[in-house]
């Protein structure tokens, strides 16, 4: 059993000027009013206590970010930046995130992002200012620099505190945050994650009459399954003995066609369509941008509620309710609840940055570009100036010497022509490794091979003189993390043996889908692998399709909390064929009709399995589609 005490990160996002007697001007990066072409990543919450902005130009600078700030008083201020060299932790030379802070029109002396393997507070001299000021954050290589916050002091005994629990309680006070979040609502299920698992569960819950919270922490729903990340979801809906399991996942993702698959363009993943089908659920409240941070119990074995922030604005909510449903795939629910839960140490599945280039020769291509330079690039294809030269990339992994996918003559498994090797679902890293308190070096990782990659390319191998690389997730899609145990521990001899449990309730058809670094890549990366190999072979089949057990998708010992998604009960081995998409969504049409039944009878979702499975039976037999459940 595993168990820690309720944790908030009390970091927040909004602009503000602190008066010399409270504090410094602290200002969050995620808060500044325009953006520009910056991205907000909020992976490392845990670690960093805030999300951060990350200029993800794939070698392109991107628009500044700017925001205006108001000071004091006007006079002479000491800056600090809170940012870090992100190759620094493999020692590689060049540091390729700089980036200005350019403070009315004006840019410091110092370049930011160049120095210190740890998030730290860079030191930006001195800058003398009026009652106010404009801020940008200037990019100057578009690969991937990073800034958390900004701070100004008049007090020249001021040293910004470098991290932690200190920095912490620093950001509460200079913000002045209050010390309780708002009232969010009761609800009748909570379901932190809004990706297919998670938002299949609120639909079905609100359906069956539930009121329901869905809890997501980015702009778009869907996670791995939505434009931000681009993994084609797999795995076979409707099947007998209820052929009605899976029409609510039926309706948020579309049916595979010719040209769908991983790393494509956007429109195909549908983020509007789910959307669309969320928000016509009056039962459902939806709290997008919003990243869970702490629960509240009320008792040892239950949980009272979650509570979460607003990543842009630092608005904490407290969200109360009956049932909880953890759909965030890492478990994070479970885990500050103190929920039961395994993570492999060693062996697990990594977490891929799927990534695409563009034919800039192309123009059809050239149009639907998602570049954030389109305008730019539109204009110089219709000049005809076609040739995309790509700078060297010293700090990046050097492949100049090595086979990787997409390089002459080789292949990643199962791939098809050289260019489709390129950033498909092979490029994985992270094997041995936290895909929680490590996601950040992980995704870096996939960075510095796939810039690693297109270098050799270009530069070395003199291809693709007329491509650019086009796309890249800087969401990682992961795989495997925690997994929160229930009644029953699913494993993947359960399939080969086609164990039958009385409480079959979501169809699997996935094989059992393993992924470990593939020894032809692995050569001189030892630690560092980033190309994945799967398991194939007739002991990794099954008869299909199979019918997993409702005890799998409740905590065993916290007694109100509902899983679905790559989180829920299963062994290593088994979640091969429980964690494609579409079969996670089943899992959560599986928990909103769960709900619904402990909610009317007054009992757990253990009682349900206990004594109503025959009542979650006779809604599996029928229709979920709006008004039919």
């Amino acid at each position: 059993m595993h168990s820690i005490a309720r944790t908030l990160f009390l970091s927040t996002a909004f602009v503000s000027a602190a008066t010399a007697a409270t504090g410094p001007v602290f200002i969050e990066a995620e808060a500044f009013s325009d953006l520009g072409g910056w991205d907000l990543d909020q992976q490392s919450m845990e670690q960093m206590g805030s999300p951060y902005l990350l200029a993800h130009g794939l070698g392109v600078p991107v628009k500044d970010a700017v925001t205006q700030v108001a000071f004091p008083a006007p006079g002479e201020y000491r800056v600090w930046v809170r940012t870090r060299d992100w190759v620094a932790p493999w020692k590689a030379p060049g540091a390729p995130g700089k980036f200005q802070l350019i403070v009315d029109g004006k840019p410091l002396a110092t370049t930011f992002g160049t120095q210190g393997a740890e998030w730290h507070w860079q030191s930006g001299g001195k800058v003398t200012v009026g009652a106010s000021a404009t801020l940008a954050l200037h990019d100057l290589t578009g690969f991937e620099g990073r800034c958390d916050a900004v701070i100004f002091s008049n007090d020249p005994t001021f040293t910004p505190p470098d991290g932690g629990k200190t920095l912490e309680a620093a950001r509460f006070r200079w913000l002045g945050l209050s010390a309780q979040p708002e009232d969010g609502g009761s609800y009748d299920l909570v379901i932190t994650g809004g990706g297919i698992a998670g938002t299949a569960a609120a639909v079905s819950a609100a359906r069956n009459g539930l009121k329901v919270a869905l809890i997501q922490d980015r702009p778009v729903l869907g996670g791995n399954g939505s434009s931000e990340v681009r993994v084609w979801p797999e795995g076979h809906t409707r099947q007998k003995p209820y052929p009605f399991v899976g029409e609510i996942v039926d309706e948020l993702v579309p049916q595979k066609t010719t040209g769908d698959g991983n790393a494509r363009g956007g429109a195909i993943y549908a983020d509007q369509r789910k959307m669309d089908v969320v928000k016509a659920e009056k039962n459902i409240t939806l709290f997008m941008e919003q990243r869970v941070i702490g629960v509240e119990k009320g008792g040892s074995s239950t949980i009272s509620a979650v509570v979460s922030r607003n990543v842009r604005t630092a608005k904490r909510l407290r969200i109360s309710g009956r049932f909880f449903a953890d759909c965030t795939g890492d478990g994070t629910v479970g885990f500050m609840a103190g929920a039961d839960f395994e993570a492999g140490k060693d062996g697990k599945m990594g977490a891929s940055n799927l990534w695409n280039v563009l034919d800039t020769g192309n123009p059809a291509e050239v149009l639907k570009c998602e570049c954030k330079d389109k305008d730019a690039l539109s204009l110089a294809v219709n000049e005809g100036t076609v040739p995309m030269p790509f700078p060297r990339c010293p700090w990046a992994i050097d492949l100049s010497n090595k086979p990787f996918p997409g390089r002459k003559g080789q292949k990643g498994q199962w791939g098809s022509t050289p260019i489709r090797n390129l950033g498909e679902w092979f490029w994985e890293s992270g094997f041995d490794r936290d895909q929680v308190t490590e996601i950040e070096y992980i995704r870096d990782l996939n960075f510095r091979a796939m810039y690693g990659a297109w270098d050799t390319l270009k530069n070395v191998d003199g291809l693709y003189p007329n491509h650019r690389l086009g796309w890249a997730a800087f969401i990682a899609g992961k795989r495997e993390s925690r997994r929160l145990m229930g009644d029953v521990v699913l494993k993947a001899d359960d399939f080969r043996k086609g164990t039958v449990f009385p409480d079959g309730c979501f169809p699997c058809s996935w094989h059992i889908d393993l992924h470990a670094p593939d020894p032809a890549f692995a050569k001189g990366h030892d630690g560092d692998e980033f190309i994945s190999k799967a398991t194939e072979g007739k002991q990794y089949s099954y008869k299909g399709p199979y019918w997993a057990p409702y005890r799998c998708l409740y905590s065993r010992n916290i007694g109100n909390l509902f899983m679905a998604g790559r989180d829920i009960s299963v062994d290593h081995e088994a979640l091969g064929p429980v964690r494609v998409m579409r079969t996670t969504g089943m899992m959560g049409e599986i928990v909103g009709k769960a709900a619904s039944i402990a909610v009317r009878h007054r009992t757990t979702p253990r009682g349900v399995y206990e004594k109503h499975l025959e009542e979650l039976k006779a809604l599996m037999s029928k229709s979920s589609k709006k008004g039919g459940a």
